[in-house]
């Protein structure tokens, strides 16, 4: 295998591996009904389950992970944990109880802690800032795969056997990827031949107060967050929406989110890379300015369709909005590289999980189950949809973020690839100075000839 073309392998990897630990989240969205029916649980127990059961340990596992990651060998990390999300998956469809399926959904988020951030942090290394727009997409092209194949294969399969076999369905093939990590990537740390003396890893506290300083970094933090509880709100509890509002069942209801959320998330998140890379390549402002304003088409396209009696005008307005929200995943997540100084890359992308899933995945699913069963006594079967109605002003508070972002980022990232020049002149020239004490070493003559070489006048 090239070297040349060996990035390209590893991005391939890393996208089916993105596209596996996306299926858990299609899965638990599809199959609450289910396991409310069949574990007699209430809305607010299926968003504990759904979101802080998973927000809490993802967060609290993924910080250490992501420490390790940044010093540490990055492909065994990604082995570990895809391993880990594999197993704990399919363990999900042999739970009896909540308390059972509580402690699957612990051990899977530890799992699934290890994989997005350290690869975020191993993309980075193999590309240019001007590549990354396109990189990022394309790695992230391996969520809309996941959402795609999940809602196709898992509504199907729901349908027909059940939710515990669709849970073993889609945990058990999990191994190949962690085979594949194992097999074929490479830590590029591994691979330098000559090295100055260790770069001595920042500490924690160090991250975080460089990272709070940073003011587009603080302004897409705080974006990140607030993207993740309105988010993971609306989308967790969409398809029982479906179910509820509109009567579909998992199989056909799988069709529809398999295209809207596999085909278009997949267009959008090329087109977003696409446009990101050639007309916007390293100029960030650009690339946030288009991300707010589509957050606030997200919004209304979001605030529509749940206002809509009809399946399918409610179906063609999720598919805009989410064709036009995708956009925004690589540049966002091409952005958050370029900020953050490569030591520190993999526990910033933590950091941005860590607040986010706690926030967003940990409470947004639990906050629209709480509001669906307060709603409840007056709405009756329809107070689903007017919970998630309430949530959809987020999308105006994330693009007020982003455009906050946008005032400094050139300047931000500038700050960093002046640091990281200048740190790779100050190894560079130790690496030089090793190389010659080296050479004047291992060469006799050299030695030999040095007391006798003539001096400048």
């Amino acid at each position: 295998m090239k070297d040349g073309n060996y990035r390209y392998y590893m991005l391939g990897i890393l996208v089916v591996v993105q596209a596996f630990t996306t299926i858990d989240n299609v899965v638990i969205g599809l199959v609450l009904q289910s396991i409310k029916l069949d574990l007699n649980l209430s809305d607010t127990e299926l968003g504990f389950l759904s979101g802080m059961a998973f927000a809490l340990f993802y967060s609290i596992m993924g910080l250490p992970i992501a420490r390790w990651a940044d010093r540490g060998n990055r492909t065994v990390i990604i082995t570990a944990a895809m391993s880990i999300w594999s197993v704990m998956v399919s363990l999900c469809g042999l739970a009896s109880s909540f308390v059972q399926l509580l402690l699957c959904r612990v051990g899977l988020a530890v799992g699934e802690a290890g994989c997005s951030p350290t690869a975020n942090s191993l993309i980075a290394d193999y590309f240019s800032r001007a590549e990354r727009p396109r990189a990022a997409s394309i790695f992230m092209l391996g969520s809309s795969i996941g959402l795609f194949f999940g809602y196709l294969a898992a509504g199907w399969i729901t349908e027909v056997y059940g939710w515990r076999v669709t849970f073993l369905a889609m945990g058990l093939p999990g191994l190949v990827p962690a085979v594949l990590a194992a097999l074929v990537l490479r830590e590029p740390r591994r691979q330098t031949k000559i090295s100055a003396a260790p770069v001595e890893q920042p500490s924690l506290r160090a991250v975080f107060s460089t990272l709070w300083r940073n003011h587009s970094f603080r302004n897409l933090f705080f974006c990140w967050s607030v993207a993740s509880f309105f988010g993971t709100g609306m989308g967790q509890w969409a398809p029982t929406f479906f179910i509820r509002s509109f009567g579909l069942n998992t199989g056909e209801l799988g069709a529809w989110f398999a295209a809207i959320y596999g085909v278009g998330g997949a267009l959008g998140i090329y087109m977003g890379g696409h446009l990101a890379t050639r007309f916007a390549a390293q100029n960030e402002r650009l690339q946030l300015t288009g991300m707010a304003l589509v957050y606030s088409f997200c919004g209304v396209t979001a605030a529509l369709s749940y206002l809509s009696h009809n399946v399918y005008l409610t179906f063609a307005l999720l598919a805009v909005g989410h064709l036009a929200g995708y956009t925004i995943a690589g540049p966002l997540y091409a952005t958050v590289q370029s900020l953050v100084h490569p030591r520190m890359r993999a526990a910033a992308f933590a950091i941005l999980l860590l607040f986010s899933n706690l926030i967003g995945l940990g409470l947004g699913p639990l906050a629209t189950g709480v509001l669906s069963d307060a709603l409840n006594p007056w709405l009756g079967q329809e107070s689903l949809r007017y919970a998630l109605l309430m949530l959809t002003p987020g999308y105006f508070w994330c693009g007020w973020h982003v455009w906050l972002a946008r005032k400094t980022v050139l300047e931000d990232v500038t700050t960093i690839e002046t640091a990281q020049a200048g740190q790779a002149e100050a190894v560079g020239g130790a690496v030089s100075a090793e190389a010659a004490l080296s050479t004047t070493a291992l060469d006799p003559m050299a030695a030999t000839l040095a007391p006798h070489a003539p001096k400048s006048q």
